[in-house]
């Protein structure tokens, strides 16, 4: 799926009109809001689906409701006990697949042109991760014969980074935040050709630390300039990525907005304020949610997440009460 930027927005707003069309969930939430479609003409007048409707509903987008599809893929979020989780019902793989490979090309290259190391222990540990289907489809991709995953073997996992690192092989360190900061602690050492990135997450494992302070103790600990980032979620199959400082950009198919925390339909295209995404790759199930991550979002379309909000600021922050 290759979408230009100047067919975006026209591109979303035939996605929004075929979502209200053929999605029931969505478009009962729109006349909830008594939102005339007809009258929909820019991206902010678009509706939001709170991002916890995919922890109550089966959203899929189909063209025939005789005909309900059978997913390819379902992911799942993480969840604490007795915390429902979000399920992410993917009808056609090669519709996500195809998303992310555009979007790592975008940023990153081929992935042919990197080892992959995978620190996803918690993750690893359930089923259905989107996060884990993500580092699986770009070691497929690489090929190369050093890709893996780990989830304790970290005297394996430094040995292979250091003979990477001699053979002056590109290398991609992907870890959920808490795992990467226990194999720093443990394994301090000067990292070459090799791109750290975290995806976010301390899961109760470790003190909360903001991402400033995340990347500053990875740069020492492996001798690097930059800590790279990646933003995704179970509900989204396009991702953004930070090459510096934590600042995001989006990929193709995929654009971030901002909503008043007081008035989830005060919609704007810079400032601070709750995250709203379209993501296009989402087109059999909904493009157009509203997470519950705070951020600031500039001009350009870059974004900072500057943290996740309280239950006080979600109910300001959606429409659950609809």
């Amino acid at each position: 799926m290759h979408i230009s930027a100047d067919r975006f927005e026209e591109t979303a707003l035939q996605l929004f009109r075929y979502q209200y069309g053929h999605n029931s969930l969505y478009r009962q939430y729109c006349d909830a809001l008594h939102i005339d479609v007809k009258a929909v003409k820019q991206l902010t007048q678009i509706p939001f689906l709170p991002v916890s409707f995919f922890k109550t509903h089966r959203i899929i987008t189909i063209a025939d409701d005789s005909i309900l599809p059978y997913p390819q893929l379902v992911f799942e979020s993480s969840g604490t006990t007795g915390e429902s989780t979000s399920r992410h019902y993917v009808t056609d793989a090669k519709i996500y697949e195809r998303s992310l490979l555009q979007g790592f090309r975008e940023f990153y290259g081929a992935p042919g042109e990197y080892a992959i190391l995978a620190l996803l222990p918690s993750y690893l540990e359930r089923k259905n991760a989107s996060l884990v289907h993500m580092a699986k489809t770009l070691m497929e991709q690489s090929g190369h014969p050093d890709n893996g995953f780990y989830i304790n073997e970290w005297d394996k996992l430094q040995n292979v980074l250091k003979k990477l690192g001699q053979e002056k092989q590109k290398v991609l360190l992907l870890g959920v935040t808490f795992a990467l900061l226990d194999f720093a602690d443990a394994y301090p050492m000067r990292l070459t050709n090799t791109i750290v990135m975290e995806t976010g997450g301390m899961k109760g494992r470790r003190a909360e630390l903001t991402r400033t302070e995340v990347h500053d103790i990875l740069k020492t600990q492996w001798q690097l300039q930059n800590i790279h980032s990646e933003y995704g979620m179970t509900e989204l199959l396009s991702q953004a990525y930070a090459t510096t400082g934590g600042i995001f950009k989006c990929t193709a198919t995929m654009r971030v907005f901002v909503r008043d925390i007081n008035d989830p339909l005060d919609v704007k295209t810079s400032g601070q304020g709750c995250i709203n995404i379209i993501d296009l790759a989402n087109v059999n199930s909904c493009s157009f949610i509203a997470t519950e991550d705070i951020g600031n979002l500039s001009e350009d379309g870059s974004f900072e997440v500057l943290g996740r909000m309280d239950h006080s600021a979600l109910r300001g922050c959606s429409l659950m009460a609809v």
